[in-house]
């Protein structure tokens, strides 16, 4: 059994991808997504989204980390996945999934879903200009508006030489609303030789278990269920038992002292404010400050906010 954390754009970032891997067993972490448009990135974008490449794409407790790249012409992508290669990513990721308005609009993300062709000459170049020992990967979405060409995108990353795929059973249009239909997955699964990773609805180790015994898949992907409970990958890896409201606090602040002392963070209230928007579903706890946290907007006020809560 695999469990890999997901790329979430504006919530999992180096801090938290330090915190979870230190209390559990991930097999590799993906990160947000480096956004390529028409240029070789400098070497500063990607140490800047990884800095885990200045650790040999570790992060501190020895988990690897692979580069995610996100953009729609095959050559620059190819040009700047050797770079995240050379760099020290532990090989890198397409990502054909991001719902984002704002990313789709440019032609980016699950708006490729609608075109096979262009996914298949992407991840082909891809496939081409990183040395074979390398993985090439992709995670997609069902389809953009519906879900009538889940298999040919799956068929198109295959033939183009990918080394495996993350399935999130959705939909663009689907959002983040359940259920997940794992059962497109089973059918991918089935058709491609290559690993797939089931992703969507992973809330537990239950869950975990069941989808894996649905779709036929050995490796699962979790995102939101793992800042929903922040050691996940533990509960569902060793059936150790989910964090209690206290250790999530503690957690809580470590992330704090740790966003603390990197310069000039102005995102800090937000993505605060987003972890406690997920772990409102793992503990009822979190509500009543969750309302308090909402009120301030300066990373010093929200630091005093829970402060006084720990």
């Amino acid at each position: 059994m695999r469990v890999i954390l997901a790329p979430m754009e504006g919530v999992v970032d180096h801090t938290m991808r330090e915190l979870l891997s230190t209390i559990n067993p991930y097999d590799l972490m993906v990160t947000e997504f480096v956004r390529v448009v028409d240029q070789l990135l400098p070497e500063k974008v990607f140490l800047r989204m990884c800095p885990e490449l200045n650790n040999a794409g570790f992060t501190q407790s020895g988990t690897p980390v692979r580069v995610q790249l996100l953009g729609q012409e095959p050559e620059w992508m190819a040009e700047n996945a050797v770079r995240a290669i050379k760099l020290g990513s532990h090989g890198v990721d397409a990502n054909f999934g991001c719902p984002a308005k704002m990313v789709n609009r440019s032609k980016g993300g699950a708006v490729l879903l609608q075109y096979p062709e262009q996914i298949h000459r992407i991840v082909k170049a891809m496939r081409q200009a990183v040395p074979a020992e390398h993985p090439v990967t992709a995670k997609i979405r069902l389809g953009y508006e519906d879900k009538s060409l889940f298999m040919e995108n799956a068929l198109a990353i295959y033939e183009a030489g990918a080394t495996e795929l993350a399935v999130h059973a959705r939909s663009k249009v689907d959002g983040y609303r359940p259920p997940a239909y794992w059962e497109y997955i089973t059918d991918i699964r089935q058709r491609l030789p290559i690993p797939i990773i089931a992703n969507g609805e992973i809330w537990n180790r239950e869950d975990a278990l069941r989808c894996m015994s649905q779709t036929g898949c050995d490796s699962v992907m979790v995102g939101r269920g793992a800042i929903t409970l922040p050691n996940l990958a533990a509960h569902i890896k060793n059936n150790e038992a989910p964090y209690s409201w206290q250790q999530t606090l503690a957690l809580l602040m470590e992330y704090t002292r740790q966003q603390q002392s990197v310069p000039r963070n102005d995102y800090f209230p937000g993505r605060v404010k987003q972890w406690f928007s997920y772990l409102n579903r793992q503990y009822s706890q979190a509500d009543t400050l969750f309302r308090e946290l909402r009120l301030h907007k300066t990373t010093d006020a929200v630091v005093a906010v829970l402060a006084n809560a720990a």
